[in-house]
């Protein structure tokens, strides 16, 4: 193996004539003579090896649940390595998805600074986050936990866009976000990566691998990050980004058995405590009106693990648990809440009659939800909310030829509120012979339980009053993608690759949080109607022979709610996006440079009524962001870099009200609607909800990082 620029020495040969053979995943095998005088100390080469017809072969499993090479799969799975999230390093997963096409993670809240991931313009709850392929983070860690997931952890995520309930059930209906964990076998012995900002952010990542006998390896990992200096760069009062102080541990066993099959246990630990509000806030004023902060304390622990039935070849039993703990203060309102969730899932792949791969599975999911809101009963009777979600899955990949392969599936959940909720899905993926052109189409149901007070964090700051108007319903999907991938080989050693995307999701029983009715409510109901999300994206990666590597894409989408023939746009919803990564390696210098960044078309913005004078859709916004890097010697790399390069930050108005957080200025009418006043003419709350754009500003950074190899 070279190193990552390419370098690698080969010691220790006798003088003569000797073969050497250069190959790498993708590229043609290149065989070079080499003759070795006796008065050679040594001898330099350089060899540039051609690509192959099975370019970019990564090896994905989530599009299908078995491992097979991207271009081979009938789902169109995006691919992102560790190298592509290090091009702009951020201390959790949750910001580093910026930079992936149609994929924008979205700040909630002003004030704590939550939020979720949204796909092709759709919520954080349509999105499942899976880690390595089990569903952790769902429920309140929709909302939290995301931001407890360092890069440091990762070794590549894999991204499917559209409803994908056929093989995971509820919660995946806009798309699925897979985190693959390292290996232990692949990971280096140790690895150590510290970063500080001029913001006086400390991000620190640790991980070591070792054996434990011949058959068991292990990995593990700290995260540790620190933010604890407010700052009030707009002179609201508040705190332009919430204080943190956060920890995660994770560690992962491989055991190695017969004929290879699985076996691994993985466990991780988060805990972290966040606040953000008044500038002269600290823990004595915490739940009290003296002053106005929201503070969450988080404890969080997930298991999961995989392992292979013997006796049954590709019989696999795949688990998981967790649990979270949330003990919050959203100014007077205190919140604490206790979710539990385990999960077990068996899987059986058969190849038969040479032309099928056949997949059935079983899958059981129990979830345990308890807080202190109206939610879960009353203060006077608690009612834990419990469900229990049984389903099973079969699908059948058919490959016709060479060229067009079929993929079938269908799913049958029994969920214990909902009953019978059926899902199926067909894919057609056609490939050229020289396997440089793909097309894919695919239709496909998805279906959603929502359970809004633990995905939607206005329902919880005490802001605004929450109103059911009937008993929600599940959401059902129908979605349909076209999907074209071509790539080019030219002359002189330049590989360029498109990957194009048409979409159209029909959403029915949709439920639909209303801002806008009563400034002072959030008002949910199931659409008596239907919404719409339907765009076109497109992806491309070249890879010049210069060494320059430029990926950018571009996004534009039509997200829309029709309902008693009024069409209406949902708020925070970007039209168009661009986002870019252009990479320039110096071999000789061992420098590199990354410059990241995105472009976000207007988005609609939750006014508080008609008097509101602040802007009701936001404008053009760019985050930009650029990296250097050089290799030391011994595995030691330093690097620096500025983030937000353009110092884009949203209107200082942001926090509607922020001098009065408690409401005393405001007058009420009988109905609980807020009046204009002398004090108040414009007829506003307190609101933190009117956000689009992260409020931290441009910032410096320098890194050290260190490997050790074996």
């Amino acid at each position: 193996m070279t190193d990552e620029n390419g370098r690698f020495n080969l010691e220790g040969l006798p003088i003569g004539e000797h073969i050497l053979v250069f190959s790498s995943v993708g590229f043609e095998v290149k065989q070079v003579h080499v003759k070795l005088s006796t008065t050679q100390a040594s001898k330099a080469i350089t060899v540039r090896l051609e690509s192959s017809d099975n370019l970019l072969e990564e090896v994905v499993i989530t599009g299908t649940l078995r491992p097979m090479s991207k271009s081979s799969s009938p789902v169109p799975v995006e691919l992102y390595t560790a190298k592509f999230f290090s091009a702009n390093p951020t201390p959790s997963l949750f910001e580093g998805l910026q930079n992936v096409n149609g994929v924008r993670p979205q700040l909630n809240c002003n004030v704590c600074n939550t939020g979720d991931i949204h796909i092709n313009g759709l919520e954080g709850p349509y999105t499942m986050v899976l880690m390595d392929g089990m569903p952790i983070v769902s429920g309140l860690s929709t909302v939290y936990g995301l931001s407890g997931i360092p890069q440091s952890l990762i070794e590549r995520v894999e991204i499917v866009k559209g409803p994908a309930s056929t093989l995971y059930g509820s919660e995946a209906l806009g798309g699925v976000i897979n985190i693959i964990t390292k290996d232990p076998k692949d990971h280096q012995a140790f690895n150590a990566d510290v970063m500080l900002s001029s913001w006086q952010e400390i991000n620190t990542d640790l991980s070591y691998s070792f054996k434990a006998g011949k058959k068991l390896k292990s990995i593990m990992g700290l995260n540790y990050f620190l933010y604890d200096r407010p700052f009030d760069k707009n002179q609201d009062g508040f705190t332009d980004i919430t204080l943190q102080n956060r920890m995660s541990l994770f560690n992962k066993w491989l055991f190695q058995r017969r004929e290879n099959r699985p076996f691994s246990l993985a466990f991780r630990y988060i805990w972290e405590d966040r606040w953000g509000g008044e500038m002269n806030w600290n823990p004595s004023f915490r739940g009290g009106n003296e002053r106005y902060a929201e503070s969450i304390f988080m404890n969080r622990w997930e298991l999961m693990g995989s392992y292979g039935i013997p006796g049954v070849k590709d019989l696999t039993l795949s688990v998981s648990a967790n649990g979270h703990q949330q003990d919050a203060a959203y100014g007077t309102t205190l919140f604490n809440g206790n979710q539990y969730i385990a999960f077990a899932q068996l899987t059986w792949a058969k190849e038969w009659a040479k032309r099928h791969e056949l997949l059935a599975g079983t899958a059981y999911r129990y979830t345990y939800y308890n807080d202190d809101t109206f939610a879960t009963g009353s203060y006077e009777q608690d009612q834990p909310s419990i469900t229990h979600l049984p389903g099973i899955f079969v699908q059948d990949q058919w490959s016709l030829n060479e060229h067009w392969t079929v993929l079938t599936g269908m799913r049958w959940d029994v969920n214990s509120i909902h009953g019978n909720i059926f899902t199926p899905r067909t894919n057609l993926k056609w490939t050229s012979a020289n396997r440089l052109n793909i097309i894919r189409w695919s239709i496909g149901n998805g279906y959603r339980v929502a359970n809004v007070f633990t995905e939607d964090h206005a329902a919880l700051t005490g802001a605004r009053e929450v109103v059911f108007l009937e008993e929600l319903k599940p959401e059902r999907s129908w979605n349909s993608n076209l999907n074209l991938v071509k790539k080019w080989r030219c002359a002189n050693g330049t590989f360029i690759s498109l990957d194009a995307s048409a979409w159209y999701t029909r959403f029915s029983q949709r439920i639909f949080p209303d801002y806008m009715t009563d400034p002072n409510k959030i008002i949910y109901a199931n659409l008596h109607g239907h919404s719409v999300s339907q765009g076109l994206s497109l992806t491309t990666d070249i890879v010049w022979a210069s060494g320059l590597d430029t990926q950018i894409g571009i996004t534009a989408q039509d997200v829309y709610v029709e309902e008693n023939a009024e069409r209406f746009t949902p708020v925070l919803t970007e039209q168009y996006s661009v986002v870019w990564k252009i990479s320039y390696s110096f071999p000789e210098a061992l420098i590199n440079i990354d410059y990241t960044g995105n472009l976000y078309g207007p988005m609609k913005l939750p006014l508080l009524g008609t008097l509101d004078q602040r802007a009701d859709h936001s404008p053009w916004w760019s985050i930009q962001n650029i990296k250097l890097s050089k290799k030391l010697v011994h595995g030691l790399e330093v690097y620096a870099g500025i983030k937000n390069i353009l110092n884009f930050t949203p209107p200082a108005n942001s926090i509607a009200r922020s001098f009065d957080p408690f409401d005393q200025q405001v007058q009420f009418d009988s109905q609980g609607q807020v009046i204009a006043s002398p004090e108040n003419p414009q007829a506003l709350s307190f609101d933190p909800s009117y956000v689009f754009a992260p409020n931290q500003g441009r910032r410096y950074y320098v890194g050290l990082a260190y490997s050790l190899t074996r």
